[in-house]
Parts: structure tokens; C-alpha cells; sequence
């Protein structure tokens, strides 16, 4: 069963390890990975979340959706699978 949240709104200054520490409160977290940008390597403003098991995903997701994290309230839900877009060919 699929245990990957995806974690929206994200404040900009949010690290890896804080993340990991605050969805910790909701059970054990596996992989956290926050997203940046291609070129500039800033962050994106979002991230993905992956929990050992359901029942601490289903808990991360009611602690933490609506959680108010440096004055952003993030958005948590299951994360969708990835769609593959087409690459631009010019």
C-alpha cells in the first residue's frame, strides 16, 4: 500500500530535516524529499513525505493538513502517482 504523502505550501526556508522531525510526531517517516528548481536550485515550495505504514500516513494527514508552518498552511494528501509528460522536442 502506498505510504507517500505529498506536502503542499511548504515555506521556503523548510529543510529535509525538519520536515522529517515535525511528520515524526505522526509516526516514523522513511524519505522526505522537498523539491527545487531545476536551474536555480531554490526550492520549489513542495515535497514529498514517505511514512513506514497507513496508519501513520492517515495520522500525518490529519496532524498536518491545515498545520500552520512559519505562517504557511500546509496542504497534505496522499501523493498522486507521477504523470509522464512529453518532453519538448525543437
Amino acid at each position: 500500500m502506498e505510504t507517500k504523502l505529498y506536502v503542499g505550501n511548504l515555506p521556503y526556508s523548510a529543510t529535509e530535516e525538519a520536515i522529517s522531525e515535525l511528520f515524526s510526531q505522526a509516526g516514523e517517516v522513511t524519505a522526505v524529499t522537498l523539491i527545487k528548481d531545476r536551474d536555480s536550485g531554490r526550492p520549489k515550495g513542495f515535497g514529498f513525505v514517505e511514512m513506514k505504514n497507513q496508519e501513520a500516513m492517515e495520522a500525518a494527514i490529519k496532524q498536518f493538513n491545515g498545520y500552520t508552518m512559519d505562517e504557511r498552511e500546509l496542504k497534505v494528501n496522499i501523493a498522486k502517482p507521477r504523470e509522464e509528460r512529453p518532453r519538448n522536442r525543437y
